[in-house]
Order: C-alpha cells, then sequence, then structure tokens
C-alpha cells in the first residue's frame, strides 16, 4: 500500500478544528439506554455514536451483546440526533446486517485483526461500498500484522480507511490494561502519515482515571482522533464497567485537552529545538558505542563459559543486575517498567552473544 492523500479524504470531510470524536457506550444494552447516551452527546464535540452491538468476551458467560436488535437502536439514534454511527463487525453476516441498517463507520476488532482469514472474509463483504474502515491493532504488538489488514481493504477497493491504537496484551502487569507501545503506531504514522490513526483510550486504560493523560499524550503525538467509551451510568454498565466515563466528563475532557501545533513558527524556538535535538542524537551515538563495547565483553565471557563448560544462564547474576539498574533508574528518575524492558532486551541480546560463541 503507498501512500496516497485518499486516505485521509474521509476525515478531511468531517470539517473539523479538532480531533475527531467517536463515543458512546462499550454495549448497546437497551434502545433507552442508546437513545439517551446520544442525546446527551450531540452537543459536544462528538461526531460520531460507537456501541458493540456483538462483545465477544474473553470468557463464557459474561455479557456478549444483543445482537442485530441494537442496530436498530443504532439507526433511530442516528435519526435523533444527527451524529453517524458505528460498531464492531467480525464476520461477513455482521458486515451485511450493519449495512441493511445504515451503518456509517464499521471497525475492525483486535481479535478480528490476527485473522488474516476474517479480515479478507470482511474486505470481500465490504468491496464495493463507500463505508468507512477503521482497523484496531492485533492484540499481540506485530505492526505488519496490523498494515496487512488494512492492505486488505485498501486491495479490495477501499480508500475510507483508517486505524485505531487500542493497546497491546501483555503478560507481564503494567498499569494498564493494554499495553499501548507507542512506538508501534508512531511507526506505523512514519511510514504512512496520510492513514489516520485514532486512540482507544478506554481499552488501553482498563480504567476512567487515566484516560485524559492517554488523550493528551496521542494529541502530542499528532493522532487524528480519540474513541472514547462513555455511558451515563458507566458502574452500574453490562460490559467494561470501570474503563467508561460519563458524556458530561468527555465534554469536559474535550475541553481541557491541549491541541499541539505540529511545528514550532518562530525561529527561536526552532533553533532551541534543533540544538537540543543534536544533543540527543550525540548521546545516541554514545548509547550504541557503549553497548557495542559491552556485548564484545559479553562475547569474551561466552568464550569463557565455552572453556570451562559453564552454563549461559545464570540466575543469580542477572538478578543482581536486574535489581542495581531499577535503583539506578530510580535515582535517574526512569520507571522501573523502562529498565525492566530495557535490560530485558540487553540480557535477550547477551543471551543470542552467548548462545553464538558457544556453538561455533
Amino acid at each position: 500500500m503507498e501512500n496516497k492523500k485518499e486516505l485521509r479524504g474521509w476525515l478531511d470531510a468531517f470539517g473539523l478544528d479538532h480531533p475527531l470524536v467517536i463515543a458512546g457506550p462499550c454495549s448497546a444494552e437497551t434502545e433507552e439506554q442508546v437513545l439517551k447516551i446520544a442525546h446527551q452527546l450531540k452537543n459536544t464535540d462528538t461526531s460520531v455514536l460507537r456501541a458493540g452491538i456483538w462483545k465477544p468476551r474473553t470468557r463464557p458467560g459474561n455479557f456478549e451483546g444483543v445482537g442485530a436488535l441494537g442496530l436498530k437502536w443504532l439507526q433511530k439514534a442516528k435519526e435523533e440526533t444527527g451524529l453517524l454511527t458505528t460498531t464492531e463487525v467480525a464476520n461477513a453476516n455482521h458486515v451485511d446486517l450493519a449495512l441493511k441498517h445504515d451503518v456509517d463507520i464499521l471497525w475492525i476488532g483486535a481479535r478480528t485483526t490476527v485473522s488474516p482469514f476474517i479480515v479478507q472474509e470482511i474486505a470481500d463483504a465490504v468491496k464495493g461500498t463507500d463505508k468507512i474502515i477503521l482497523v484496531k491493532n492485533p492484540v499481540n504488538p506485530d505492526l505488519a500484522l496490523w498494515l496487512g489488514a488494512v492492505e486488505r481493504f485498501y486491495e479490495a477497493g477501499i480508500t475510507k480507511l483508517g486505524v485505531i491504537h487500542r493497546g497491546f496484551s501483555t503478560y507481564e502487569k503494567t498499569r494498564y490494561r493494554n499495553n499501548p507501545e507507542w512506538q508501534i503506531p508512531i511507526d506505523l504514522q512514519n511510514s504512512f502519515p496520510d492513514l489516520p490513526l485514532i486512540l482507544d483510550p478506554s481499552h488501553i486504560a482498563g480504567r476512567r482515571d487515566i484516560i485524559f493523560e492517554l488523550c493528551q499524550t496521542a494529541l502530542d503525538l499528532n493522532y487524528d482522533g480519540l474513541m472514547v467509551e462513555t455511558h451515563f451510568d458507566p458502574d452500574n454498565a453490562w460490559s467494561d464497567a470501570k474503563q467508561q466515563i460519563t458524556p458530561a466528563t468527555l465534554e469536559k475532557m474535550t475541553v481541557d485537552l491541549k491541541i499541539r501545533k505540529v511545528e514550532g513558527d518562530e525561529a527561536e524556538f526552532n533553533n532551541q529545538l534543533n540544538t537540543m535535538r543534536t544533543q540527543i542524537d550525540l548521546i545516541d551515538d554514545q548509547i550504541m558505542d557503549m553497548l557495542g563495547k559491552r556485548m564484545k565483553i559479553v562475547d569474551n565471557i561466552g568464550a569463557l563459559k565455552k572453556k570451562n563448560n559453564v552454563a549461559i544462564l545464570q540466575v543469580k547474576r542477572w538478578n543482581e543486575v536486574l535489581g542495581r539498574m531499577i535503583l539506578e533508574g530510580e535515582h535517574n528518575k526512569l520507571s522501573e517498567e523502562f529498565v525492566l524492558k530495557i535490560y530485558k532486551a540487553i540480557h535477550q541480546e547477551s543471551i543470542n552473544h552467548q548462545k553464538k560463541v558457544i556453538n561455533e
């Protein structure tokens, strides 16, 4: 898929002076609930009403959506408020039903994006339509898989495309429900700057108290929009209650969020920025040089272990290094999460080096 300006056409057509806001309940629960939330959102910055109709859960037994009946509620909400509508589709049948109920935007969920078979089925089902398709990142951090899903729709003739960043699953416990892994959407932006990028802070956060800061980070990174789960009574929502906010909270949040300029327009600012970036470049060069020197010592350790028939992994030593670096990180105002990520990567590279030496 080449960079094409046409990918932004649908977003530009909104004519907004602020990022696109998509909001609504995690799940459509009742007709009254959908209509009440829609009317509470219609006079805010929200342009699109979202609601989950089919809700496959990680484990069975939880509320899994009202099904096709909810599409009628979305259609009625659209008629009464003028908001566009969007919902998740996970197969060709969902697409057919959504099209019959005039849903404007279809999004592909994280669990669907991981399967090229299902993505292709949906791409074939929307072929020939003018619907907007938004593709959520796959559950695991895999940029190629994410872009591959987008490409399948593009090859099916769909040019009204965008992506939704909803975070990535991780075995390790973090402050997020799904770790944002900001570098992955940044890489996507760098490769395809004309592909609209929308943040889903609700699924990243898993709790409402950090949704604002996630949205601000996204705007600082030049995201094009936000998809935020809203409910007039979040604590009693039938699904994902902890991560939903009220329409009133959303309205206040959109007022408080700061939209940054893409570039500074003052010479002094640009000069200072270029100076600081040069300093960072020099430090980055030093970091790579030091890592190279570290790995040379690792190679020597590998040779010594080979000579003495000693195992590569030394758990006690690794724990000592990790503990010491976490303390050093605290001293240098680096989060434990960041230090762990960096040193686990360094440790893995060290193991790879020693394996190569020992197996030579």
